[in-house]
């Protein structure tokens, strides 16, 4: 009944607005609401079917808002597809940054649909891998303390702290070579195994930033000895 009240309504405002619109927009907006009576019929009858079966009143409003809702929180959810995996020598620990000159074999095995997505990508000399943090087990936390400050405490955007709401991992390699859908790097922060996400050049002045600072850990004790535990550096003190 509501919903027929509606037409009426439109009906009654196409009648009284032909004078100033052309008749063609009158005749599509006519068309719209046969359209729409059709629809009110259909809805009648499930109505009328659902009664008989016993089933309670359908709401189509509450439906479409609910609907609505779904699509909402849907759109907050992401699907990431893996396009290969990462081969390294870490199975039980491995170092918080990526250490270059590490021993071992470190490569990136690209599943084979995406191999012409390598093409010229030997050019470059630096690479961004992304990955998924798959061997995490601990729960996020806002506040975290990285293991090497001896207990400071920081937000886990300010950190590199593996445990994120998201657990996507960023490291910066160098290419040693690409072989068919293989690319062979040094030294990757990663456990071996570890899914790949996607692979980025990385771009002589437009990823370096001179001005780059250490923030809060340039507020540590003596955050330069720290720096070389960070960067995997190997050192006497």
């Amino acid at each position: 009944m509501h919903n027929k009240q509606h037409a009426k309504s439109i009906e009654n405002w196409i009648e009284k607005a032909k004078n100033i619109i052309s008749e063609e927009i009158a005749s599509e907006l006519a068309d719209s609401i046969e359209l729409y009576n059709k629809m009110n019929q259909i809805f009648e009858s499930i109505r009328e079917k659902a009664k008989k079966s016993k089933v309670k009143d359908i709401k189509i409003e509450k439906t479409a808002t609910e609907t609505t809702s779904i699509k909402t929180n849907l759109s907050k959810s992401f699907i990431f597809k893996q396009i290969g995996v990462i081969h390294t020598p870490y199975t039980d620990n491995a170092p918080y940054q990526p250490i270059s000159n590490d021993e071992g074999d470190f490569k990136i095995e690209i599943d084979p649909q995406y191999t012409k997505s390598l093409h010229r990508l030997d050019q470059f000399r630096y690479i961004y891998v992304i990955y998924y943090i798959d061997r995490v087990s601990r729960e996020y936390k806002n506040i975290v303390s990285p293991p090497w400050t001896g207990g400071i405490e920081v937000g886990a955007f300010a950190s590199r702290s593996p445990i994120r709401p998201n657990r996507l991992g960023l490291s910066i390699v160098q290419i040693k070579k690409v072989s068919d859908n293989v690319i062979f790097t040094t030294g990757l922060d990663v456990f071996d195994g570890t899914p790949l996400l996607d692979i980025k050049p990385y771009i002589k002045d437009l990823d370096s930033k001179c001005d780059a600072n250490y923030g809060w850990i340039e507020d540590l004790e003596g955050y330069e000895h720290l720096l070389l535990h960070i960067k995997g550096i190997p050192h006497d003190y």
